[in-house]
């Protein structure tokens, strides 16, 4: 299930993209970079052969299609650091979206950084009028001419849910009310069968654009 579309942070970027607060975007770069020890509480994601695209790539590349639209062309390269697993824990894309927006996503398990921000994914948007950073605990920096204007995009901590997770609890509850409304009539989902399969292309495709060093383009 692709969730992260549904981060509070991610739907209020939509939403001031929509709005045309920092004009047409041109780039935009995407990081979700920790040293979090992911398979002490998924040891089976070890064995996997093709590990961290298929993880976070799903929801990655996800962001970058409901923000940006659909990829004209992709390129991909993966690493191992972690000898101790089979798969890839590292991966950088590199796609130019519809519109021309040219958006490096980067994803790794590797990253030991000062300030690490496990499950958050970081986000600058740059366009012709100004920038929108999505930066640590949920906090936006919408940066024009005029100056820089702070917003608070930190989500509802249910009853049941823990805060430090509280951004994935709430994700996946936004994503199954969208499924829910569409089943019972009351709207429409995002999340289909057919949106699905664009964002497993992409990641199936980031594996063959590595494998080759090649780029894959769709136009």
């Amino acid at each position: 299930m692709k969730n992260f579309r549904w981060q509070k942070p991610v739907r209020l970027l939509k939403t001031l993209l929509a709005d045309d607060v920092i004009g047409h975007p041109f780039k935009a770069n995407l990081k979700f970079c920790c040293s979090f020890p992911v398979f002490e509480n998924q040891p089976f994601l070890a064995e996997l052969e093709q590990f961290i695209l298929t993880d976070v790539g799903t929801h990655i590349l996800d962001i970058c299609r409901f923000l940006f639209g659909e990829a004209d062309s992709l390129y991909c390269q993966t690493q191992r650091i972690n000898q101790k697993i089979k798969g890839e824990d590292v991966a950088n894309v590199f796609m130019v979206h519809e519109g021309g927006v040219h958006c490096y996503a980067e994803m790794s398990y590797a990253s030991r950084l000062e300030n690490e921000a496990f499950p958050q994914t970081f986000i600058l948007i740059e366009g012709d009028k100004g920038s929108l950073h999505l930066g640590s605990n949920h906090q936006i920096r919408l940066t024009t001419r005029e100056g820089t204007k702070h917003m608070d995009a930190t989500p509802e901590v249910f009853d049941w849910s823990l805060a430090d997770y509280a951004l994935i609890h709430t994700s996946i509850f936004e994503c199954n009310r969208n499924i829910l409304d569409d089943l019972t009539g009351q709207g429409k989902a995002e999340t289909t069968g057919d949106d699905n399969l664009k964002t497993i292309r992409l990641v199936f495709d980031a594996y063959e654009s590595a494998k080759e060093n090649r780029v894959i383009k769709y136009i």
